[in-house]
């Protein structure tokens, strides 16, 4: 059974920063790729940061110039800081792991998400 460990989300004032943290933990023999997602309340669930085995990373074009995302391939683990945040930034975040169970089956797990409430 693989799992992963959201932290770091909480109230905030615009302007100011956060950092969620994502820990992998379970049997996974390799992880492609690992990034954050969110869902505001009466929207669907959309693209944050995503960062490849490689770290390459994309972002939401919301989020760009304000969000970094970085992984510890050793730890399993994926972060996600986030600068000068904004009242529409305030949402459940998802981290997401993408990968390979073992040589032939895919893995893919969210996590039970972290929230992150932006104030104005």
């Amino acid at each position: 059974q693989v799992q992963l460990q959201e932290s770091g989300g909480g109230l905030v004032q615009a302007g100011g920063s956060l950092t969620l943290s994502c820990v992998a933990s379970g049997s996974i023999f390799r992880i492609n790729a690992m990034g954050w997602y969110r869902q505001a309340p009466g929207k669907r669930r959309e693209l944050v940061a995503v960062v490849d085995s490689d770290g390459s990373t994309n972002y939401g074009d919301s989020v760009k110039g304000r969000f970094t995302i970085s992984r510890d391939n050793a730890a399993n683990t994926v972060y996600l800081q986030m600068n000068s945040l904004k009242p529409e930034d305030t949402a459940v975040y998802y981290c997401n792991l993408q990968g390979y169970r073992d040589y032939f089956r895919h893995l893919g797990v969210w996590g039970q998400g972290t929230l992150v409430n932006v104030s104005s």
